[in-house]
């Protein structure tokens, strides 16, 4: 696994870069579990202002309609970081009209394809410019280690928007040949008004994946944050702002999802929805766009991603893979190898490996240098992760280490795994979205195939062999969008991402995210002189 450089942090790498400063925390600096209740209960005070806590409509920071506010808190104490404009239905009617005008009568769409690349590539040295204030703010309102956000998903997302900079001005359409006298070309026209909905779990890059492709095919925004993680969106949009977009471009709406969220999904005027969150939501989401105005919608849902350990592999690497599939984000990633099946020959032997990896995983204030694991994101999942440990434990499952909060304060969850886990689980069936690895135990890869693609999700998964016909017969049976292979993780600018069947449809980066936003016109004229044709 690569190094740590500034050069694998900047190429779109997800998984290297992360996959080596995990590494490097445990082993390089030789740090033991973290076990000390004070250090996790007297955290670090960021060191950034909060200057934006309205909501951006039509170019300008503004209170709700209503006047309402909500409190975002910090992970790590429980504690009200800011109150928060709570926008909903005025507001989103609003936001929506100011998209609308921008669209319709703007300058946007009627500007060059490069002066709209031109500000997106400013846009995206602002970012870099700004890349700690933002980092620190991400990791206060969401818990993420700080070394995570500085290092790896503020540069990738400063990597994504000049990726889709760089689309700007390369989207066109084609000429068809037809039987008859008639030329006949197509053109790739910008959808219109686009409605986007984030999760909190990755606000930054959720942010990118939504709006780089948005505005690269020169449509219009109305974005509504998740209500844990307003911050950064705030934040980066008013960059975005100085980098030259004009007003009304793009529109961002902090509040709840049975309000805002409601309200754009089922918006007249909004010309399509994109939304990543839970399959749940997700089906409700996608019951109000059809209810309103047929409106395509694109979902990134849910997972519950196998990841696959064949009886060749290298069982050290295949360990500290499969704890990083799992614990990154400190579990909560759609697409975490929450699933990891392990053939029978090397089960024991994992399973001691991955309890003693576990055991050794930083956990504390995501501030402080080394620290691996925060805090979950709130009360809420907190609690819901309790629950499932206990589930696991009631349901005959082997606790191997972890299944308790860690310290007094805050949210945080020992890293815990679990071992002699059955199919029929509910921590094997459904999704944890926390620090929770559950081991499986499988006979052959007939067997592991029916297992694997018998959960209704199918977002991810990944295997761990040196056989490349094990390897090359895995790729094609499992029914999921992302398969990574001797790697977990590895995301890219140019990678498309999403899933098979309740995970969701539609793909998002890359040149697959454009044509979310695009919609093709065909015109055909007729030619004179045959002769011509």
């Amino acid at each position: 696994m690569a190094s740590l450089r500034l050069s694998s942090l900047l190429s779109g790498s997800f998984s290297a870069s992360l996959f080596s400063l995990g590494r490097n925390s445990k082993f390089g600096r030789g740090i033991s579990r973290f076990n000390t209740a004070a250090s996790l209960e007297v955290p670090v005070t960021p060191s950034v202002q909060i200057n934006h806590t309205q909501l951006l409509i039509n170019g300008q920071f503004v209170d709700a309609a209503s006047g309402k506010t909500f409190p975002t808190l910090d992970p790590r104490t429980g504690d009200v970081i800011a109150h928060v404009a709570e926008g909903d239905k005025e507001d989103i009617n609003r936001a929506v009209a100011a998209a609308r005008k921008a669209f319709d009568e703007g300058p946007w769409p009627k500007m060059t394809a490069y002066e709209r690349s031109c500000i997106i590539y400013r846009f995206a040295d602002l970012l870099e410019k700004h890349n700690d204030e933002i980092a620190t703010l991400e990791t206060w309102d969401n818990g993420k280690p700080y070394e995570q956000a500085a290092k790896i998903e503020v540069p990738m997302l400063t990597r994504l928007m000049r990726y889709y900079a760089g689309w700007a001005d390369k989207i066109h359409g084609l000429t068809v040949p037809a039987d008859g006298p008639y030329h006949v070309q197509t053109l790739h026209e910008p959808i219109g008004v686009a409605g986007q909905i984030i999760p909190w779990n990755f606000p930054l890059l959720m942010y990118g994946w939504k709006i780089g492709p948005a505005l690269a095919c020169s449509n219009t925004v109305v974005m509504k944050t998740a209500e844990q993680t307003p911050l950064s969106a705030l934040y980066v949009s008013n960059l975005l702002h100085e980098a030259g977009l004009p007003p009304g471009v793009l529109n961002v709406v902090s509040g709840f999802g049975s309000t805002a969220g409601a309200a754009l999904a089922s918006h007249m005027d909004v010309d399509k929805v994109a939304f990543t969150g839970s399959t749940a939501t997700g089906k409700v989401i996608s019951s109000l766009a059809s209810k309103s105005n047929l409106k395509p919608v694109t979902l990134e849902l849910g997972g519950k991603s196998a990841f696959i350990v064949c009886e060749d592999a290298d069982i050290d690497q295949a360990v500290e893979l499969a704890h990083f599939a799992l614990f990154f984000n400190q579990g909560q990633c759609c697409c975490a190898g929450s699933r990891t099946f392990v053939h029978e020959r090397v089960y024991d032997e994992f399973v001691e490996k991955a309890k003693a990896c576990a055991m050794k995983r930083v956990v504390g204030d995501p501030f402080k240098t080394g620290v691996e694991q925060g805090p979950q994101i709130d009360s809420a999942q907190f609690e819901k992760i309790l629950n499932y440990i206990r589930s696991g434990i009631e349901s005959g499952a082997t606790l191997e280490t972890g299944g308790e909060r860690a310290g007094t304060k805050g949210f945080y969850i020992q890293p815990t795994v679990f071992s002699n886990v059955q199919d029929d689980m509910k921590i094997a069936k459904e999704e944890i979205f926390g620090p929770v690895q559950s081991i499986l135990k499988f006979k052959n890869l007939d067997e592991v195939i029916k297992r694997a693609n018998s959960s209704p999700y199918g977002l991810g998964a990944g295997v761990f062999t040196k056989n490349l016909g094990i390897a090359n017969t895995l790729m094609r049976a499992l029914r999921v969008g992302s398969l990574w292979i001797n790697c977990f993780d590895v995301f890219d600018a140019a990678i498309p991402f999403g899933g098979y069947k309740m995970s969701g449809h539609g793909r998002e980066k890359g040149i697959y995210g454009l044509n979310n936003y695009l919609q093709v016109k065909a015109v055909i004229s007729p030619v004179e002189n045959a002769a011509w044709l």
